[in-house]
């Protein structure tokens, strides 16, 4: 789901739709940024359609609490019923199982400039718990890695880049039309090919106060750069 520059970024459907969707409602808001519902979503974006007993085994929950997170996402149109667990809405004979699917789309979260007070601790806490949870994520899975090409699939970067806001704007519409642009369905992905999460952040330096001699105490960003992991410089 991306979304404006300076606002966070939820779980991913697999189909995002052309249209924009911004979240302005603040009632759905704080529905997604229950922590558990982001725990809900996050799997069924990653492995696909679930039951409430699969999400329960899988995050440590019982099947109440997962039924009562999997009805909420779908009220305020995260999730959705599906007759099937590959989420096609074929009906398997017999099946009696409720299983629930990511709805996919591009949504965005308000701009923070046009957020309430109220909207503004809302997206403070989702910023909160699913950050916390993406960098817990990632240090896990780097620990864990097996060995073989998987194991260098941990490419991370950290740089700088000056520019004025219509420049940034038009940096991240970039970034996610190259995401677009590799996305794919599980069905029409080629062997050997695997689920990757990807994460981007940005955030304006503050401005440095003057000194007393009247000068401006920091480093110079233009020359702070940070290797890639894999050891390339950022330009």
């Amino acid at each position: 789901m991306p979304q404006q520059p300076g606002a966070p970024r939820t779980a991913e459907p697999e189909r995002p739709s052309s249209a924009p969707v911004e979240l302005g409602d603040l009632a759905a808001l704080k529905a997604l940024a229950q922590p558990r519902r982001q725990r809900v979503l996050e799997h069924l974006t990653l492995h696909g359609p679930a039951t409430s007993a699969t999400l329960a085994r899988a995050l440590g929950l019982n099947t109440g609490s997962t039924s009562y997170h999997l009805r909420e996402l779908a009220r305020y149109g995260f999730a959705e019923e599906t007759d099937s667990a590959d989420g096609t809405g074929a009906t398997a004979p017999g099946r009696r199982e409720r299983w629930w699917r990511a709805i996919p789309g591009d949504r965005r979260f308000p701009p923070r400039s046009r957020q309430s007070p109220e909207t503004r601790h809302v997206m403070d806490e989702l910023n909160h718990h699913a950050y916390a949870a993406d960098l817990d994520l990632f240090e896990r899975l780097q620990r864990e890695a097996e060995d073989g090409p998987w194991a260098d699939a941990f490419p991370y970067s950290r740089g700088s880049l000056r520019l004025t806001l219509p420049e940034l704007h038009a940096f991240f519409e970039e970034y996610i039309a190259l995401l677009n642009r590799y996305k794919r369905p599980v069905s029409e992905a080629p062997p050997g090919a695997r689920t990757l999460l990807t994460r981007f952040l940005a955030f304006p330096v503050p401005v440095p106060q003057p000194t007393d001699d009247g000068g401006t105490p920091g480093v110079d960003l233009d020359d702070a750069h940070v290797p890639h992991s894999g050891g390339t410089e950022l330009p």
